[in-house]
């Protein structure tokens, strides 16, 4: 449990329930159940989401698996419109303020850490809109040389991002060369008036891949293909960012005569995997802030529900 020390008395505070964890590892049904019982509503921090016309590769609940509980932030953009982390901040706030105007428990579930610690931990933001010519220019250096680049101009910053994400490593670069600041000066934190707790899935890797793998395969049997050929027949090229993602860009690939679609198929489980990986990096076993649940307990919905109640009573005595 997470209480903002800039407030005296925390326990006052209206109600942020967060959960987190790797993808398949079942938050979203988890959230739902905990929606249902806690009359919550949820606020996506899963960046995939935003998109419309991206069900399937997403894993986007149906209106039926939502079972009439209220989400926030999902099919919000077209895939080629870009949401920046800072507008995402706005959108999450307000959704939990009005959230909380209805006496209700907002909910905020997703695997995009970035995302998720932003609201939680009040990330100051930089209010810097996209560059595309300075992008296309930083572009053209390629990964290795910004990432060079970076570490000598923003070494705290450049210490925190993984070097392969070259969107993020652009953005910070952009940042810093637009406002002359580093972009971990203008990072600074302020914990937003919340009382917040923190659930996050725990699971061994073998149990996840095997929930990832089967995700994948019911996915490409649901139609995940032809949605993507839809998306390139609006327009929609596979060099946009949202386009990127886990099973879009493979079956992009697979599209443009570059894989098989047995490859493309594999390739989407082995990255899925290393993006598993790298969320739980995200969101540290370790970290004392979350309260950590086993997400193969055949209870978890039932232990998840009772250490919530607990949780909600603290803050009402």
């Amino acid at each position: 449990m997470v209480d903002n020390p800039r407030h005296a008395n925390a326990a006052a505070l209206p109600p942020l329930l967060v959960v987190v964890g790797p993808t398949a590892a079942g938050k979203t049904a988890l959230s739902i159940s905990l929606a249902q019982a806690f009359a919550g509503e949820i606020i996506s921090a899963d960046s995939r989401l935003f998109y419309r016309g991206m069900d399937i590769g997403t894993a986007r609940p149906t209106l039926a698996e939502r079972d009439g509980i209220p989400h926030h932030l999902i099919d919000i953009c077209q895939p080629d419109e870009t949401l920046t982390l800072g507008e995402y901040q706005r959108r999450a706030y307000a959704a939990i303020d009005s959230i909380h105007s209805r006496d209700h428990l907002p909910i905020l579930v997703g695997g995009t850490g970035q995302y998720v610690k932003a609201v939680v931990e009040g990330w100051g933001i930089p209010e810097v809109p996209p560059q595309p010519a300075l992008r296309a220019a930083l572009m053209r250096l390629g990964a290795a040389e910004l990432v060079r680049w970076l570490a000598q101009l923003d070494p705290a910053k450049a210490a925190e991002l993984e070097p392969r994400n070259v969107r993020r490593v652009i953005r910070t670069l952009e940042v810093t060369l637009v406002t002359g600041r580093r972009m971990s000066q203008l990072q600074r934190k302020a914990p937003p008036p919340y009382r917040i707790a923190i659930i996050g899935l725990a699971c061994e890797r073998a149990w996840l891949y095997q929930r990832i793998d089967a995700r994948v395969d019911k996915m490409m049997a649901d139609g995940l293909l032809a949605e993507v050929m839809a998306l390139q027949r609006a327009g929609y090229g596979r060099k946009l960012p949202a386009l990127s993602g886990l099973g879009y860009r493979q079956l992009y690939d697979y599209l443009a005569g570059e894989l098989t679609l047995p490859e493309a198929v594999e390739r989407i489980k082995f990255e899925t995997h290393r993006f598993a990986r790298q969320q739980n990096t995200w969101f540290r076993r370790d970290d004392p802030t979350i309260h950590w649940l086993d997400a193969a307990r055949p209870d978890l919905a039932t232990a998840a529900q009772t250490w919530v109640a607990h949780w909600l009573d603290e803050g009402n005595n």
